[in-house]
C-alpha cells in the first residue's frame, strides 16, 4: 500500500512540476499564439539563477527575486526580438525561439559548466514533510516529518516493518503549483487585466480602441509567462538537479501538456499534466514485459517469443514515450484537447 501511495505522489509532484511549466506556456503558446520553444530554457535560467543568489542572499530571497529576473529577460527578448518577427507568423517565431535555446544551452555551459552544480535546498526543506510507516501487526501509520528511529526499527524478524519517507521539498512544490492554479486562475477570469490579455488575443483592434496598448500586453504575458518558467526552475532545481540537460529533459513534454490539456485551457494543463506526470511514474516503477507477465501466469510461450526483442520490453523502458503515444490518441480522438474549446 504504501508503494502505491508514495508512487501516486511522486506521480503528481511530477506533474505538478509539469503544470508549473506549462502554465506559463499556456499563457504565451494559447493566448498569444507564439511558439516558444525556448520555454525550458527559462526554466533553466531560473535554476541557475536560483543557485547563484542562493549563495549569496539565500534561498527565500532567491525564490522571490530569480523569477523576476528571468521575467526580465522574457520581457527583453520579446520586446528586441520576438515582436520583430510575430507578424511574419509562426515560422520565424518558431525559428527565432529554436535559436534562443541553443544560445541559452551554450551559455548555461559557459557559465556554470557542463557538470551538475549543487543547489541546496533551505533547512526547512530539508528531510521529509511525512513519514508512512507500515507495520505487518499494526498496520499504516502517519507521521509528520521523519519518524522516530524506534519507529523503524523491530528486532523480531517475523514482522514486517518498512518506513518511506516523503520529501519535503516535493511537498513545497505542490503546494507552490497549486497555489500558482489558484492564482492564475483568479487572475485570468477574475481581474479586469486577465479579461484584457484575453480580448487582445482575439479583438486586438477592439482592445486598442479601448486605450490599451496591445504590444505592451503581448510583451507584459511573456514575461509573466517565463518568469512562471523561472519560479519552476528554482523549485525544480533545488529539488531534482540543475544542470545544463535539465531544459531538454522537459522541454516536449511540456508542448504535450498544452496540446493534451487543450489550448488556452488552465484546468486542461492541469489535468493533462497530473495525468501524464502519474502514468511516467508509475510506468517507471512497474518493471514488467509481456513475457515476464505471460511465464508468470503459466501461459506458455515459443522460443521465439521468449526472446522477441520487442516483447522483451518492459514497461519501465517504454515510459519515456508514453505522453507522446497519449499525444497520438489525443489528436486522433479529441483534438481540441481534454478541456480545450477550440482547435489549434
Amino acid at each position: 500500500m504504501e508503494f502505491l501511495i508514495i508512487s501516486m505522489l511522486n506521480g503528481m509532484c511530477y506533474g505538478l512540476l509539469l503544470f508549473m511549466l506549462s502554465s506559463g506556456l499556456t499563457l504565451i503558446f494559447s493566448m498569444m499564439g507564439v511558439l516558444n520553444f525556448a520555454h525550458a530554457s527559462f526554466y533553466m535560467i531560473g535554476a541557475y539563477f536560483g543557485y547563484s543568489l542562493n549563495s549569496v542572499i539565500g534561498f527565500w530571497p532567491a525564490l522571490l527575486i530569480a523569477p523576476i529576473l528571468v521575467g526580465a529577460c522574457g520581457v527583453i527578448f520579446e520586446r528586441l526580438t520576438l515582436r520583430k518577427v510575430h507578424k511574419f507568423g509562426h515560422v520565424p517565431e518558431l525559428l527565432v525561439t529554436f535559436g534562443l535555446s541553443y544560445i541559452v544551452y551554450e551559455l548555461v555551459q559557459l557559465i556554470w559548466g557542463r557538470t551538475a552544480v549543487e543547489f541546496v535546498p533551505p533547512d526547512l526543506l530539508k528531510g521529509a514533510a511525512f513519514t508512512l510507516v507500515n507495520h505487518s501487526l499494526t498496520g499504516m501509520t502517519f507521521v509528520w516529518g521523519a519518524a522516530p528511529a524506534e519507529m523503524c526499527q523491530t528486532a523480531d524478524a517475523a514482522i514486517r516493518l518498512i518506513c518511506t519517507p516523503f520529501p519535503a521539498t516535493r511537498g513545497f512544490m505542490m503546494i507552490v503549483a497549486l497555489l500558482m492554479l489558484v492564482s492564475l486562475w483568479l487572475l485570468l477570469t477574475k481581474t479586469r487585466i486577465g479579461l484584457v490579455i484575453q480580448a487582445a488575443l482575439t479583438h486586438p483592434e477592439a482592445v486598442e480602441s479601448l486605450g490599451h496598448n496591445v504590444p505592451r500586453v503581448f510583451m507584459l504575458v511573456f514575461g509573466a509567462g517565463t518568469g512562471l518558467a523561472g519560479l519552476a526552475g528554482v523549485i525544480g532545481g533545488s529539488t531534482f538537479v540543475t544542470e545544463p540537460a535539465m531544459g531538454a529533459t522537459v522541454g516536449s513534454v511540456i508542448f504535450v501538456v498544452v496540446v493534451v490539456g487543450g489550448m488556452g485551457s488552465l484546468s486542461g494543463a492541469f489535468l493533462a499534466s497530473l495525468l501524464i506526470g502519474v502514468i511516467q511514474t508509475f510506468a517507471i516503477a512497474f518493471d514488467y514485459s509481456f513475457v515476464s507477465v505471460a511465464q508468470s501466469m503459466g501461459v506458455g510461450l515459443s522460443d521465439a517469443a521468449r526472446n522477441n526483442s520487442f516483447l522483451k520490453l518492459t514497461i519501465s523502458q517504454v515510459a519515456p514515450i508514453l505522453p507522446y503515444v497519449f499525444l497520438v490518441l489525443i489528436l486522433i480522438f479529441r483534438p481540441k484537447g481534454l478541456l480545450g474549446t477550440r482547435e489549434g
